[in-house]
């Protein structure tokens, strides 16, 4: 998976709004800027106080109305399990099918494409005579780091945060 910085990001969907005659407005795209300077996935209510920074009067139907824009557009992802979002690197090909990474003890989400499972869930969809739109599958773990900590028996002499309380949300960065 290639990663597109932050700006990358913004310049990719400001285009692809004006190929397809959608509107990116300004709360819809400092929704999708703030998204696009995490390190993982966040969740509505943490994107709502980061708004409120720039726009105080923000409310949460302000940012869902945002959220709901930008999943129509395959700007970001849905992360069913923790209840957050993440954006999606790849929008360029709205049809993908993504593996979402999601570490149970951090929350930081990892977006790979699903190479050679695609093909599999194009042929069950075909099957079924469905058509699909896209699909993403989400798989729970450890990060790296994550596995270190959870593999780490001298807690008391570490440098680790053992710490995992409060960290379930949606991984701020």
């Amino acid at each position: 998976m290639s990663t597109m910085t932050p700006e990358q990001i913004m310049t990719q969907a400001e285009k692809l709004c004006l190929q397809r005659g959608v509107r990116l407005t300004t709360q819809r795209a400092e929704v999708l800027r703030l998204m696009a300077a995490q390190h993982g996935s966040i969740s509505a209510y943490d994107l709502l106080d980061q708004l409120r920074a720039s726009e105080p009067q923000a409310k949460p139907p302000t940012v869902y109305r945002a959220l709901d824009f930008l999943l129509e557009q395959g700007f970001i992802h849905r992360v069913e399990s923790n209840n957050s979002y993440v954006v999606c690197h790849h929008f360029e090909a709205p049809a993908h099918t993504s593996v979402m990474l999601v570490c149970d003890r951090c929350a930081v989400v990892t977006e790979k494409q699903a190479q050679g499972v695609e093909k599999i869930i194009d042929e069950l969809a075909g099957e079924a005579r469905f058509a699909l739109r896209h699909s993403v599958i989400e798989a729970h773990g450890l990060c790296v780091e994550c596995a270190e900590v959870e593999a780490c028996t001298h807690h008391d002499s570490c440098d680790h945060d053992h710490e995992t309380e409060g960290k379930k949300r949606g991984k701020r960065g």
